[in-house]
């Protein structure tokens, strides 16, 4: 089976040749980069990764886009930019030229007033969905909403949520308390899920008990082929393998066809990167 993590942040030391953004907080102390990102994965049996440049680089790609151009079988990015920017305009036009950028990533949740302006983000999203540019939105179930708007205005735009838009901090059955505000977007079939980060949304141990009929509900909405498994690696609170044998092995009512979707092959077809031949 082909395991492929939907998002994993590297980054490198604080130097004044490459400033953190003021008030960063990495997951882990240490830089954490390629290197022992592919040995994790070795350990933990993940085939790729698709990296997500952190915010204490700001809108910096290079160091993700270095680790996919050498290990381009491993690793590809979903990049960021800014949209108030003026190099920013017609930019997307040819994102996807630079070797190993699959598409964007756009973290609202500490920036809620730049989704809710529609006009800040007007031409950003028509560029993306005009030159087939796929996009990972960070929100919390309250925003969907404003998601569900953009989908329907954009219906050739690949939009896929980050986190299950669980909100950052909570846990067991408070987490998914709104979940139906997410699953009501399910019936736009241009929006998939990343059931990423889910061991940080449980107080229990592993494998997670309490979470697994809140997952059976988003399955049920969006189907395998809309539900994409990753890690969050750096703030993981169990082992990366655990991660992945949470629903490889402790979720029975997943097939082995859902398997391979959830696990990597899906991803890999919404985000246009071709898996390997089998």
């Amino acid at each position: 089976m082909l395991i492929v993590d939907s998002q994993v942040h590297i980054w490198a030391a604080n130097t004044p040749e490459r400033p953190w953004s003021p008030n960063a907080k990495p997951h882990r102390p240490q830089p954490f980069g390629k290197n022992e990102l592919l040995q994790e994965m070795k350990a933990a049996g993940v085939d790729r990764v698709v990296l997500v440049p952190p915010s204490l680089d700001r809108t910096r790609n290079d160091l993700a886009l270095e680790a996919a151009q050498s290990h381009p079988g491993q690793f590809a990015v979903m990049g960021k930019i800014n949209p108030a920017w003026p190099e920013s305009r017609g930019a997307l036009a040819i994102w996807r030229q630079q070797p190993g950028m699959l598409g964007l990533r756009f973290n609202f949740k500490k920036n809620m007033e730049r989704l809710s302006n529609p006009e800040y983000m007007a031409s950003m999203w028509a560029e993306a969905e005009a030159a087939e540019v796929p996009v990972y939105v960070g929100v919390d179930h309250p925003a969907v909403k404003l998601v569900d708007a953009v989908a329907e205005r954009h219906p050739r735009l690949r939009i896929i949520l980050d986190h299950l838009a669980l909100a950052g901090g909570a846990k067991d059955d408070e987490a998914f308390r709104d979940l139906d505000l997410l699953l009501a977007i399910a019936k736009r079939s241009n929006v998939a899920v990343k059931i990423s980060a889910l061991p940080g949304y449980s107080t229990a141990p592993y494998p997670y008990r309490n979470l697994h009929g809140h997952v059976r509900r988003v399955y049920d909405a969006f189907g395998p082929g809309r539900l994409f498994w990753g890690s969050d690696l750096t703030r993981l609170k169990c082992s990366y393998r655990q991660c992945v044998t949470v629903f490889t092995e402790e979720m029975p009512w997943l097939t082995t066809n859902d398997l391979e979707l959830i696990m990597g092959r899906a991803l890999c077809e919404w985000l246009d990167w071709p898996a390997p031949a089998d």
